[in-house]
């Protein structure tokens, strides 16, 4: 019999601010997190402007001597867990230990570290090369120093599934815990790649906004007049424990895992499937798997990326599966706000979803002004809006037609 899984702690570093409070209390006030890059010069590129995390101090969360063999991503993902773990009151001992499991999404790791080191071989040749290099770059390192500090030994693995890898982390891992293969895990998502191969990489695609001059208005979800994404980077992390063990030991509860879809287009390296309609399968399938009626959605924290493409088959999807429950839903895209944080935004995401169903408060959609005429959905527009949220749905698509859906609902200690 498979056990009910809740959320017990949240953690958080964004564009919008370190810690959960900061950063909710921004995403509700509709403000955005983007600026000039500041990582690096950019006057040669066409995008100029990102969504960079302002306000992190890697020595309040790391000892000084190893900060300098810590990439920001790592750190991202070890703070946002100290602040999840320290939210639920976990305590991870020598009796638990080896139950208590970690699973991050990660897209590209420590990309400015390779960019470093192949100047570096370029320059000063290859014996000069870190001997951090490799286990520093990798994206796994995520998890496997939120193992090696905080001594969580049980399950352990990355994903680098794109844009979903954050999603699929948290349901995977919902999973281990539902089953009874885990009793707690540490999961969401981080990244980190304001660098210069990302953007000139995501420029050349025509993917980015060039909204140079108006950063805070770049990114336009559902808008008819985005023009792109805009890069974010941060880390979202949350505790997931099953229920009788939570109540137990008196955990907060901020909201109840309730199902996971995935789904492949298999269709196109980075284009969507027409439609939406491997999106629309991944939505259906968190439902099946919740055992959710699509009339029991109330908010969806959508994939929204302010590309032509994605928004509108994202919501071409949501109307095939929501049918005429469609344009009740309140819809937000909070990468209005920070950015795409690419494998990181899932984890951010699950963690807004879970706050906007404790809360009972849905974050808007900022800068949609002008949504298009087929995209004439309920995307919360430029204000936050104060409702009851029984379940919201988060959503992830990642290129290779890889996508990720969870659905998580309030806390009914009464649900069968």
């Amino acid at each position: 019999m498979n056990r009910r899984v809740v959320i017990t702690g949240v953690g958080l570093v964004t564009p919008l601010g370190t810690g959960v409070e900061k950063t909710w209390r921004a995403l509700c006030n509709g403000e955005s997190g983007m600026g000039p890059i500041t990582r690096f010069d950019p006057s040669k590129y066409r995008t100029r402007i990102a969504a960079e995390v302002n306000d992190f101090h890697p020595e309040d969360f790391l000892e000084k001597k190893e900060i300098a063999r810590t990439q920001p991503f790592m750190a991202y993902a070890l703070a946002a867990t100290q602040m999840a773990i320290e939210d639920s009151g976990l305590v991870i001992d020598a009796e638990n230990m080896n139950r208590v499991g970690v699973i991050t999404g990660c897209g590209l790791g420590g990309l400015s570290l390779l960019e470093d080191m192949c100047r570096i071989i370029e320059t000063k040749g290859p014996r000069r090369v870190s001997p951090f290099f490799i286990p520093t770059l990798i994206g796994n390192m995520a998890a496997g120093i939120i193992s090696i500090k905080f001594q969580a030994k049980g399950p352990n693995a990355s994903l680098a599934t794109a844009c979903a890898a954050g999603t699929h982390a948290v349901g995977d891992a919902f999973k281990l815990v539902q089953t009874g293969k885990a009793e707690a895990m540490i999961t969401g998502g981080v990244e980190s790649v304001v660098t210069p191969s990302c953007v000139a990489g995501f420029s050349a695609m025509k993917a980015l906004s060039t909204r140079n001059d108006d950063p805070e208005r770049a990114s336009r979800p559902f808008d008819r007049d985005r023009d792109g994404f805009v890069v974010g980077e941060g880390a979202g992390i949350v505790i997931l424990e099953p229920l009788d063990s939570a109540l137990k030991r008196g955990a907060p509860i901020y909201a109840e895992m309730i199902g996971y879809g995935m789904s492949g287009d298999g269709y196109h390296m980075a284009a969507p499937a027409p439609d939406g309609e491997g999106m629309a399968r991944c939505m259906q399938a968190a439902l099946d798997d919740g055992r959710v009626s699509y009339k029991d959605i109330d908010y969806i924290n959508a994939h929204g990326t302010s590309t032509p493409i994605n928004d509108l088959y994202e919501t071409r999807a949501i109307k095939t599966v929501f049918k005429e429950h469609a344009p009740q839903i309140a819809i937000s895209s909070t990468k209005s706000m920070t950015g795409h944080l690419l494998g990181g935004s899932g984890g951010i995401e699950t963690a807004f979803t879970a706050l906007t169903v404790k809360h009972g408060v849905i974050p808007p959609t900022i800068n949609c002004d002008h949504p298009e005429e087929e995209l004439d959905l309920d995307y919360v527009p430029n204000v936050a809006r104060t409702a009851r949220v029984r379940c919201g749905m988060s959503n992830s698509f990642g290129f290779g037609g890889t996508n990720a859906t969870v659905i998580i609902g309030e806390f009914d200690p009464n649900r069968s």
